[in-house]
């Protein structure tokens, strides 16, 4: 047994993966020819498949959208029945002493009024409406609109 020279080995290497890169090149072309005969022999069956495809599609979302139930929103109203009015819890009122505008103020905010929409509607400027809400939510510890309202109907100054 001779042994080979390593140049000679290098070219046997390359010669190889060019008769790999070339076989691999050929099996390509005859699977991608194959491929074209089979897509023209069947197109009829294809195209015929692709719009079955979808019509299906358009029937299930059509299906879908026409048997969908409707929602159905009920209102109920409750009356409650009191057996005396509001009355305003004059200790209270007292107490904290929130004055006739500061109550007034809150009654509005509890109402959902906006500072400005106070202002109009009471004939004094928003900052003046600014203040009371500022001094009435001091004295009763409220640090938003929300929750002044809230401790205001739990204290009884407020329906």
């Amino acid at each position: 047994m001779t042994a080979i020279p390593i140049p000679h080995m290098k070219k046997l290497v390359i010669y190889g993966l060019v008769y790999g890169l070339c076989g691999g090149l050929l099996i390509v072309a005859l699977r991608l020819i194959e491929y074209r005969f089979l897509v023209l022999e069947h197109s009829v069956e294809i195209y015929g498949g692709l719009i079955a495809l979808v019509f299906a599609i358009l029937g299930i979302w059509l299906g879908l959208k026409l048997t969908r139930k409707e929602e159905v929103v009920v209102i109920k109203e409750v009356a409650v029945l009191t057996t005396q009015p509001f009355a305003v819890n004059q200790v209270r009122l007292r107490e904290l002493s929130i004055t006739r505008r500061e109550l007034e103020i809150l009654e509005l905010i509890a109402q959902g009024m906006s500072n400005r929409e106070i202002a109009e509607k009471l004939f004094v400027s928003e900052n003046t409406v600014k203040t009371h809400s500022s001094r009435l939510f001091d004295k009763l510890s409220a640090k938003r609109r929300t929750q002044a309202v809230q401790i205001g109907k739990e204290l009884g100054l407020i329906p």
